[in-house]
């Protein structure tokens, strides 16, 4: 059995308002092993981001522990990594720079090793003198991918890192994250509201219930990879996280796993 990477223990946020406090997320219950990619799905604003958040040490919960490696998480710690969706690339740096940024920042010696190995990971060798302007949304969201990656985290946090990207480049990247995923064997975990996706990418799906948020149901998607978007059972898996949405889809009842 796989160690605990990742554990909340009824984990509670609320934030105050005008009209009294907002209840964010309420008594989450959470564990992600070691190298397990478990995705995130909820309606907007019902507290997905400030999950990961919470994860990360940018947001201390209100109730509830966090805790990473078996180590309570007290504050923001490079061994668990964020990328955002918003790309956030420093334009008058090239790729490479943008890469090695918080390597140099932090007197990492053997920087440009680091960054030539993860931007070969990531599928960026040949690019790291481009500016930011001159890549396209899937690249530049490599970028900011290989800017985590190269700090060697033991988690990599992701808050719906491929909303802004068109349809076509979405799916690539989703089969690119997976590449990764399995070649660096990072726990993952993964924000999003899109379904479809939360299934392609992960061992597990966690449905979130609208705010304030909390843990409805966790399915096991057993589907080998790669994933077939296409496949009768992914149909069956995606029938099953509708329905906890209240949503229903008829598909037919051969459409088993």
């Amino acid at each position: 059995m796989r160690r605990i990477e990742l554990k909340l223990e009824g984990v509670s946020k609320t934030y105050p308002s005008r009209s009294g406090t907002v209840q964010a997320l309420e008594d989450i219950n959470l564990e992600v092993a070691e190298a397990e990619l478990v995705c995130v799905v909820g309606q907007s604003g019902c507290g997905k981001s400030t999950l990961l958040q919470i994860v990360a040490g940018l947001e201390p919960p209100t109730t509830g522990r966090v805790y990473a490696g078996g180590r309570p998480v007290t504050g923001p710690d490079c061994q668990r990594g964020m990328v955002f969706q918003a790309f956030s690339l420093f334009p008058w740096l090239d790729v490479a720079g943008n890469v090695a940024f918080g390597l140099k920042v932090r007197g990492v010696e053997d920087w440009q090793e680091r960054v030539e190995r993860i931007l070969r990971l990531v599928g960026l060798d040949g690019l790291q003198h481009a500016r930011p302007q001159h890549l396209s949304g899937g690249m530049a969201q490599r970028v900011a991918l290989a800017r985590t990656l190269v700090n060697e985290p033991q988690v990599l946090l992701l808050d719906e890192p491929f909303g802004a990207l068109d349809a076509f480049t979405r799916m690539a990247m989703q089969d690119e994250l997976v590449r990764i995923w399995r070649e660096a064997r990072l726990t993952t975990l993964f924000v999003t509201h899109d379904i479809d996706e939360a299934i392609c990418l992960g061992d597990r799906v966690v449905v979130l219930t609208p705010r304030p948020g909390r843990v409805k149901r966790v399915l096991d998607v057993s589907l080998p990879r790669p994933r077939d978007r296409a496949h009768p059972d992914f149909f069956y898996v995606r029938r099953q996280v509708y329905e906890e949405f209240g949503l229903r889809v008829e598909y037919p009842d051969t459409f088993r796993i």
